[in-house]
């Protein structure tokens, strides 16, 4: 391919590939070639590419009525809402367009909160090996030095510990009188997919408790069927007081939501908070219909099943791998990692195996396939992955 247009910001290190279509599982770049995408655009293309009745109500709804504004009703957006405050046990929704507005949402709910209880310098706690997205705010509350670099200084305002660390949160809550919020991922998708143990978030839950603290519970990559249950926290059978959501929620449509319970639920008034293009028809009608889906094929389910196979295939494989320090995972987000610097098996994984991936902290190879692979393309997900890490003969 050519070098890519000088009109485009240098924001993105792009691989020198380009599809023009794609299918379930599958994309075909511009020459025809068929790749295995166990990406899926970062766990957004959940119902696959293409999926039919998501473009049908796409087009449907282009011809009805695309955006109108939030100082009027919405009843795609009302519905989409409700939907999602049921399954999630949350009680009101807001949309945005994206993950990292979502966690903007939440972190305004923390210092709407901080300022009820009357702190005057709020604090939130928030983890090592943390994304939660590239704001000025969400950078801050980010747990990554490597994309903090250049933006120095952050916005103050943020408490780090280790994840999945009670002990260390409970020392720091001893000592640091104005935490008013906790923003935690169930799983750290860009720190490795790392989960977070089920006792971890339970004591994490006992302590906001304690503290009158926001438990806000980042599921922006785990969110809607990932892990295998339609939430992420749900593994803990703990209930958040906020929740963030994007990606799944609209298969490639940019949407995202921070749904909140209690207290959580009241903060924002007519003033405090808005989003021009969030929460409109178009992108709600797509939420409501990822919805039908996913409720009708039980697509949890499904990924729960079909991550654990792909995770036994890769450990039965991989197991005895000189360079593989561990092979983790759940539902289907599975981390490979390394013993070293591994960047190069993107390149190589789909030269040579047509198979789309990611590396994350460097080590880790990141797989986040459509949830609605069958076994067959799981299989081949996983072989194609052994024969990437198999010696040259």
């Amino acid at each position: 391919m050519s070098a890519a247009p000088a009109y485009l910001m240098h924001t993105s290190a792009r691989q020198p590939v380009s599809f023009s279509r794609g299918q379930g599982a599958s994309l075909w770049d511009t020459e025809g070639v068929e790749y295995l995408d166990a990406i899926a655009g970062v766990a957004v293309a959940s119902l696959g590419h293409a999926n039919p009745e998501i473009a049908a109500a796409i087009a449907e709804q282009a011809t009805v009525l695309l955006h109108t504004t939030n100082l009027f009703r919405i009843p795609w957006q009302e519905q989409l809402g409700e939907r999602l405050c049921l399954l999630s046990g949350m009680q009101r929704a807001f949309f945005c367009n994206s993950g990292a507005e979502a966690n903007e949402a939440a972190l305004k709910l923390a210092r709407l909160h901080a300022n009820a209880r009357q702190v005057t310098q709020p604090q939130v706690l928030v983890m090592d090996n943390s994304f939660h997205g590239r704001t000025l705010a969400t950078l801050a509350a980010t747990g990554n030095p490597a994309v903090h670099r250049g933006f120095e200084p952050l916005m103050p305002g943020f408490v780090r510990v280790p994840y999945d660390n009670i002990e260390a949160i409970r020392q720091v809550a001893a000592q640091s009188p104005d935490i008013v919020a906790v923003l935690v991922e169930p799983v750290q998708g860009e720190g490795g997919v790392h989960a977070a143990s089920a006792g971890y978030l339970q004591a994490l839950r006992q302590l906001c408790d304690e503290h009158d603290w926001l438990m806000m519970i980042d599921e922006v990559q785990t969110g809607l069927g990932r892990t295998g249950t339609w939430f992420g926290f749900e593994h803990a059978g703990i209930e958040p007081d906020v929740i963030t959501l994007a990606k799944a929620l609209g298969n490639g449509f940019p949407i995202g939501a921070c749904l909140a319970r209690g207290k959580a639920a009241e903060l924002f008034s007519p003033g405090h908070h808005a989003s021009t293009f969030g929460g409109n028809p178009l992108a709600c009608r797509v939420g409501c219909t990822v919805l039908d889906i996913m409720q009708r094929d039980h697509i949890p389910q499904r990924a729960a099943a079909s991550g654990r196979r792909l995770l036994a295939a890769l450990k039965l494989a991989l197991g005895n791998h000189p360079e593989v320090v561990s092979v983790r995972g759940i539902g289907l987000m599975i981390g490979i990692e390394l013993n070293g610097p591994c960047a190069e098996l993107v390149g190589r994984a789909r030269e040579e195996q047509r198979l789309l991936i990611t590396v994350t902290r460097g080590t880790t190879v990141r797989l986040l396939p459509p949830l609605i692979c069958d076994d067959a393309q799981i299989d081949d997900i996983a072989a194609r992955i052994t024969r990437l890490l198999s010696p040259a003969a």
